[in-house]
């Protein structure tokens, strides 16, 4: 693939073809999720699902790479989607327009993925795809609370052990403790204390979400080549 040239000089045409037929799944298209699927997608991956139930909004213009004045009120699958196919005609690409959670979460272990990239939001249903990608052995990284801070530089990947000053995280270690989880989960997450607002709506911007989304791609696309 001639687009694929430049990436090909540094990984080799075994290894492009390696990431071809690969499956990523992505949870959530906000900041993080729309950044990790521009890159896993501009990386070669062959075969994409995404899952998001929101439409377009205007106040994610000012962090979410597939949002634009042109697609305010559509869905965000259906945009994701066009982007996809004007960057590689050829990726496989399988839109899930639902919320996900425990009563649908079984359809993500019908697709084969070789990675799942979870940006959603939820708590209830991070750990719930945390609980099955362990049982099914899927490879995961999950993106924890990206808001309300402004430190790019204070990103990193980590088990969720190893966690601190994330609010997101702090509620999942424990459930996972519950639940008697010994498994490593890995996670991005801020070093950053997240900063205080006046109301409960957290503060965003271009930088912190885009750097999470970025690295939960690296990590995907190093883990696959890194493989057999």
């Amino acid at each position: 693939m001639k687009w694929l040239q430049r990436l090909e000089i540094n990984i080799g045409a075994n290894n492009i073809n390696k990431l071809k037929k690969s499956t990523v799944v992505i949870i959530g298209l906000g900041g993080v999720g729309g950044h990790a699927l521009e890159s896993i997608v501009r990386s070669g991956i062959g075969n994409v699902v995404i899952i998001d139930k929101d439409v377009v909004d205007i106040t994610n213009l000012n962090r979410q790479l597939i949002s634009m004045h042109s697609n305010i009120g559509e869905y965000k699958t259906d945009v994701a989607k066009k982007r996809i196919l004007d960057i590689n005609p050829d990726c496989n690409v399988k839109c899930f327009n639902i919320f996900l959670d425990k009563s649908n979460i079984d359809l993500l272990f019908n697709e084969k993925a070789d990675f799942i990239i979870d940006a959603c939001d939820k708590v209830t249903t991070k750990i719930e795809i945390m609980k099955e990608c362990i049982k099914n052995n899927i490879p995961l990284i999950s993106s924890m609370g990206m808001g309300n801070r402004l430190d790019p530089t204070m990103i990193e990947i980590i088990d969720i052990k190893k966690t601190s000053y994330d609010p997101i995280a702090k509620v999942i270690r424990k459930k996972i403790k519950d639940y008697n989880i010994k498994q490593k989960i890995t996670v991005v997450c801020s070093r950053e204390k997240p900063f205080k607002t006046i109301d409960k709506i957290p503060g965003s911007n271009s930088l912190v979400p885009s750097t999470a989304g970025i690295l939960c791609a690296s990590l995907v696309i190093n883990s696959i080549l890194k493989k057999h």
